[in-house]
């Protein structure tokens, strides 16, 4: 049963830091493209952040291309999402992804389809 769980959510206020967790089961994801993706009330699911297995290449959305950083630990089957500066216009519920389909490719994926597993989702509320 491969299982990825998200956790490091909660209320913070505008300008805080925070960082979430995703912690993958059931298999080795050392050669998945990984990703954060996020989904506001009422809006679509939306592309965050990416990061390749190979080289940890790294995409990001331009709405927090400097504010937050992606990384991930293969040893640990983990991904970790930094979040700094946070701002009301970052409320959402993130989720961690991976990407089965593109496993052991040199190919970086952002869009929703490509992402075969998802975690539950942990909310992030900005707000002061």
């Amino acid at each position: 049963q491969v299982t990825l769980v998200e956790s490091g959510g909660g209320l913070v206020q505008p300008g805080d830091a925070q960082r979430l967790s995703c912690a993958a089961s059931g298999r080795s994801f050392s050669n998945y493209p990984m990703a954060w993706f996020r989904q506001a009330l009422g809006k679509v699911r939306e592309f965050v952040a990416g990061i390749n297995w190979n080289d940890n290449s790294t995409l990001y959305a331009d709405s927090v291309k400097g504010r937050f950083t992606i990384s991930r630990d293969n040893a640990q089957n983990t991904l970790s999402l930094q979040m700094n500066n946070l701002q009301p216009a970052d409320t959402a519920v993130y989720y961690c992804a991976a990407s089965h389909r593109y496993a052991g490719y040199n190919f970086l994926p952002t869009g929703v389809p490509a992402y075969d597993y998802w975690g539950q989702g942990t909310r992030v509320t900005v707000a002061s």
